[in-house]
């Protein structure tokens, strides 16, 4: 019996992503993103968000129908992001979910965006295997997830108590007076830079946060350090070697969450690790992981960058995999919720 098609929705921050899978495999990706229009504000607005996936929802899913050569009455499955993310956009992909289910008399499986994050990788390298770690970070999440069933068995290890990683990151770009979104500008300028010209703390690495907090992260106090950093030099009328502070910045980024996710996969007696979600495009991050995974001989997965930005073959993976696995359909009474544990993988 061939594996069921699946429609996946994707609204929880500025792109409408729509996605086609069959079993892991990607038929088609359809991405429209509202990012042009936050950037004038320096981030994203969530009702500027939501009228822009309004707009662009019908057009993204005629889009990505027509690419496949797919008609509507073909798909098997409905799935969409219940979670977490801004109410408003999740809200619009939820209730073109749940019309897309009646109209169709499809089931629909309201998912998790983390969770699908660490899914997507499924289409490039395949099933994962029976225990995996996945570190997702992005601009609103820095989650460490034990992955025993990536439909049924997903345990959150550790999560981020301030900024994200990607937040931190867009927050410094600001101070610099780079353009939004920071990440991609202190990328490009850290390569050019020295990463140990400046020591940046570590956040929660002391060995009295280590009971409580060993797989949590905390990048607020880095961000204020270099706040007072750039201050200091500034006050002093000197001048900031922009490419030294974002290396330094962003090695200190990496080594906390590559430590602590390489010590997470060895008390925990796993092989692989998966990252994955919007940060995961940064170099500096990726090269400390590949150099950390293959000291330890750890397998390391991450995909490519167009996977790891939000979009819908993320959602249809997911909703891919709890078809497969057996899970009950959602109701259609379903809620989005902006705060969805990690621990929920479908609603």
């Amino acid at each position: 019996m061939a594996d069921p098609l699946v429609l996946g929705i994707e609204t929880s921050c500025d792109e409408t992503g729509v996605a086609l899978v069959r079993g892991d495999e990607l038929l088609v990706d359809a991405v429209a993103s509202s990012m042009e229009e936050h950037a004038r504000y320096g981030g994203i607005i969530p009702e500027v968000a939501s009228r822009a996936h309004l707009e662009a929802m019908v057009p993204t899913i005629q889009k990505a129908l027509g690419d496949a050569d797919v008609d509507l009455s073909e798909v098997d499955a409905i799935a969409v992001t219940a979670g977490p993310g801004l109410v408003g956009p999740l809200t619009i992909g939820a209730s073109a979910a749940k019309a897309l289910s009646i109209g169709l008399n499809k089931p629909l499986y309201g998912v998790n965006h983390v969770i699908g994050h660490a899914c997507v990788d499924q289409l490039v390298d395949g099933p994962l295997p029976e225990r995996a770690m996945a570190l997702v970070v992005s601009g609103g999440h820095s989650s460490l997830l034990l992955v025993d069933d990536i439909a049924t068995d997903v345990t959150e290890l550790g999560s981020t108590l301030d900024d994200a990683a990607g937040e931190a990151f867009d927050k410094v770009g600001r101070l610099l007076g780079l353009p939004y979104p920071g990440g991609p500008h202190i990328d490009r300028l850290a390569r050019e830079g020295d990463p140990t010209a400046i020591r940046f703390p570590r956040g929660l690495t002391a060995a009295k946060d280590q009971a409580k907090h060993a797989y949590d992260f905390s990048f607020s106090g880095l961000k204020t350090a270099v706040a007072r950093w750039v201050e200091a030099r500034t006050d002093a009328g000197q001048e900031i070697p922009v490419n030294d502070v974002a290396a330094s910045f962003a090695e200190a980024v990496a080594d906390v969450l590559t430590a602590k996710t390489i010590a997470a996969c060895h008390r925990h007696g796993v092989d692989t690790l998966v990252i994955g979600g919007g940060f995961s495009a940064n170099s500096q991050l990726r090269d400390m992981a590949a150099k950390r995974c293959a000291e330890a001989g750890i397998d390391l997965r991450i995909p490519p960058i167009r996977y790891c930005t939000d979009n819908g073959a993320m959602i249809a993976a997911l909703g891919s995999a709890v078809v497969r696995a057996g899970v009950a359909p959602s109701t259609l009474d379903i809620p989005v919720d902006s705060s969805m544990p990690l621990t929920t993988i479908t609603v």
